[in-house]
């Protein structure tokens, strides 16, 4: 029987294989996230149609969103907002998940 580090070894071995998924964020086919990058229904709703491009869109946007609004992710109120954004970027639903009012990306004049 083997170790329980030797399944993870297999089990990573499978993770690997790519698969394609339409991607909600790029609206075209793309290779799909190898594991569900958030827990519960969100995080596999995630899996199932963001590509793994789409979220690292996702978390440059992320990055923006808490910088900007000095959010928290230690703050169960902030959490709750970073998912509606998480949510409205991902997949279009809501008001959230756009660029801060105001936002001017660093080395560009207001």
């Amino acid at each position: 029987m083997g170790s329980p580090a030797h399944n993870v070894k297999i089990d990573s071995g499978v993770h690997n294989m790519s698969r394609t998924i339409f991607c909600q964020v790029l609206k075209r086919e793309a290779e799909g996230l190898d594991a569900p990058p958030y827990p519960g229904e969100l995080g596999e709703r995630i899996f199932e149609n963001v590509s793994e491009e789409g979220w690292k869109q996702w978390l440059e946007r992320l990055t923006t969103i808490i910088n900007e609004n000095r959010l928290s992710t230690a703050d169960p109120g902030s959490v709750e907002l970073i998912e509606k954004h998480m949510v409205g970027f991902l997949f279009g639903e809501g008001d959230f998940g756009q660029l801060p009012q105001g936002f001017v990306p660093p080395g560009q004049k207001k």
